[in-house]
């Protein structure tokens, strides 16, 4: 797949080899347009950046403007992992001309529309790779593996039983494959050889060693360039400003002076921190924002999604969020004051703090620390994110979700494969409807003043970016939340299980899917605190006592207690984690216990309760002599002793723990 005749090492080119008495006083310090001139019909072009952040912008205007007066270089390959523009003009967009480039393989095109047009129009050969994949074919480049080894695809457009990847009718070549290794199934994507990176920093020294200190991402800049080098290629740097040899902190070198070819200064309206902010010191870690500053959302559609959402979030989490809807959980969970009760992240290498949203995403405030993307990514693959919260655009009766390609439309994957296939929970977060929708908020319940023009339950995606049979086979929980109603993916298909107070099952739901979703009993209602002003109280119920706290056992009385007072049973992972946690503590004992259970306020979502004491019944064969429950709820008492009695388990509740305790004793 290399995309230029061979390798040119550096010393065969005019531009490095002859060099007048005058340049080489200033080392590698170069024009923007010498640079462009180290450039060769048909070479690979790796870009780094995110968004506008870290991205060469100096050195994608120098590459139009050389382009269009000269007519070279031409046919590029062009290869970069997340969306780099401002969906109009900035960033890739200046390397869409026809001619400028042959073939592009992307990680998320929604930001690009030149590029998108000349794919669209069979003017380029197109691909979509998952985000994550492309940082690491960096270092699998730059190491000369031949192919880059992955489950992340499996199920989705990328796997080529799907597309492939392929994104118009003139790209026809494979370039991700289906490898089996030990019984289970992989993707192997190929490398190809990258000639010329445009990588950016912040200072370089005339050795060409660059530091970061004014960006806000590190991203996969080291990465790229030590793909380039070894591929025979050139590492061009764009950089704010110049420092003199040896004058800069080694520990703050992200890129090596022996990697770099060319530095080129830059116009400072081509250096923004990102595409929406000339400098933010809180972006690149140096000073830290009072919380209090971040106002409360407004209670619009997007706060209730994010509220909703918010209710998944558990103490000690690791979470992702995605760009679009999912930034409005940073801001809930700012204002319930459980921000430094969970931690969150960002794929280009965020850990902490909150992240920034529209053109600044990818930068956060008050971060814990910045890492490179190729190691988020090693973090997200392995199973580091404990939840991923992410946009959902379209999704169908087979838990499938679309968020990559609309008709000629072409937003393109992202980091969105990597996170939503590798969390230990994911939640999808969108309107239920789109295009025009408006809704209002009175006296706690729901309003659709207007509907959307669009339906986003669809009987089929026209792109699969998720799939939920692959979820299935992972036994990974899956929720679909919206402003009116939740679903929760499931082997019979999407179940319903919850609906806003004040919306109407089927004049405002059903009515506006292509398929009808799984109904087991009647949905339950999202928390009424959700269709409130005032803040939830969040933090009371995120810092209640874990499910560990919960069970205790006396080994003089032989009784095992659980104290499941306030607890809600939300989803199936919920009744997994309890059996898991009982197994611990019982198991190791030789003999069974007598067991005393509190269900005071204890809440478990309608559909779960089949479930739920499918668990318990588990529990008493295994571990209980005896059992009895209490609480003061007539109906709870009521709804769980009928699933018990249905299953041949003692359903006896009494009131209160004396009776309960009573009761066991008199065994």
């Amino acid at each position: 797949m290399a995309a230029s005749a061979g390798p040119l090492q550096n010393g065969d080119h005019p531009m490095l080899s002859q060099l007048t008495p005058d340049r080489a006083k200033k080392g590698k310090i170069v024009t923007g347009e010498e640079a462009i001139r180290l450039i060769r019909d048909g070479d690979t072009l790796a870009t780094g950046g995110f968004v506008g952040i870290g991205f060469p912008e100096g050195l994608a205007v120098e590459l139009e403007e050389y382009y269009l007066k000269t007519g070279k270089p031409k046919n590029l390959t062009l290869i970069y992992a997340a969306g780099q523009g401002d969906g109009v003009s900035k960033g890739l967009n200046h390397l869409g001309h026809e001619g400028l480039v042959a073939k592009v393989i992307g990680g998320h095109w929604g930001l690009v529309p030149k590029l998108q047009k000349l794919s669209f129009e069979n003017k380029i050969k197109a691909y979509n790779l998952p985000q994550g994949v492309i940082s690491h074919m960096y270092r699998d480049i730059a190491a000369k593996k031949p192919r880059t080894i992955t489950t992340v695809g499996l199920g989705t457009f990328v796997d080529p039983r799907n597309d492939g990847g392929k994104l118009n009718e003139i790209t026809t070549e494979d370039i991700v494959e289906l490898v089996n290794f030990d019984g289970n199934e992989y993707l192997a994507y190929k490398t190809l050889p990258v000639q010329i990176a445009f990588l950016r920093g912040t200072t370089a020294d005339t050795d060409g060693n660059v530091t970061m200190e004014k960006e806000a991402l590190t991203l996969e800049s080291l990465a790229i360039a030590t793909a380039a080098k070894n591929s025979g290629g050139f590492v061009i740097v764009q950089v704010e400003r110049v420092a003199q040899r040896g004058a800069l902190n080694a520990r703050q070198v992200k890129i090596p002076g022996v990697m770099v070819d060319c530095v080129v200064v830059s116009a400072p309206e081509h250096h923004w921190q990102t595409f929406h902010e000339i400098y933010n010191p809180s972006f690149s870690s140096e000073i830290k924002i009072p919380m209090q500053s971040i106002a409360p959302m407004a209670l619009t559609d997007r706060k209730i999604i994010s509220r909703r959402a918010a209710f998944e979030l558990q103490p000690n989490s690791v979470v992702n969020l995605g760009i679009g809807m999912p930034e409005g959980i940073a801001g809930v969970a700012n204002e319930e004051q459980i921000i430094d009760y969970i931690t969150l992240t960002a794929e280009p290498g965020v850990i902490g703090g909150i992240p920034a949203g529209g053109l600044n995403f990818g930068a956060a405030t008050n971060t814990d620390a910045v890492i490179d993307q190729p190691s988020q990514f090693d973090f997200y693959d392995g199973g580091g994110l404990d939840a991923a919260f992410l946009g959902m655009a379209q999704a169908d009766e087979h838990g499938n979700l679309n968020v990559s390609k609309f008709g000629p439309k072409l937003a393109g994957a992202g980091g969105f494969i990597n996170i939503s296939q590798n969390a230990k929970t994911v939640a999808f977060l969108g309107s239920f409807t789109a295009g025009g929708l408006q809704t209002e908020i009175r006296d706690g319940q729901l309003n659709i003043v207007r509907e959307g023009r669009s339906k986003k339950f669809v009987k089929h995606v026209e792109h699969v970016t998720f799939s939920g049979r692959y979820a299935l086979q992972k036994q990974q929980p899956v929720l679909y939340i919206t402003e009116r109603c939740v679903f929760r993916l499931t082997e019979e298909g999407m179940n319903l299980i919850e609906i806003a107070p004040g919306i109407d099952l089927e004049k405002d739901v059903l009515a506006h899917m292509d398929f009808k979703p799984v109904i087991h009993c009647a949905p339950g209602l999202m928390d009424a605190r959700i269709f409130q002003a005032e803040p939830m109280g969040l933090k009371d119920d995120l810092l209640a006592l874990s499910l560990e706290e919960r069970l205790s056992y006396n080994p003089d009385e032989n009784i095992f207690f659980v104290n499941f007072e306030g607890y809600i049973v939300r989803s199936e992972t919920d009744v997994r984690n309890i059996e898991k946690a009982v197994e611990k503590m019982l198991e190791p004992l030789s003999h069974k216990v007598y067991t005393i259970v509190n269900y005071d306020n204890f809440s478990i979502v309608p559909e779960l309760v089949d479930s739920y004491t499918d668990m318990v019944k588990r529990l008493v064969d295994r571990f209980y002599t005896g059992v009895t429950r209490y609480t003061t709820s007539a109906f709870l008492r009521m709804k769980i002793g009928d699933a018990l009695k249905k299953r041949d388990v003692s359903p006896r509740i009494f009131e209160n723990r004396d009776e309960a305790q009573k009761a066991l004793k008199s065994e």
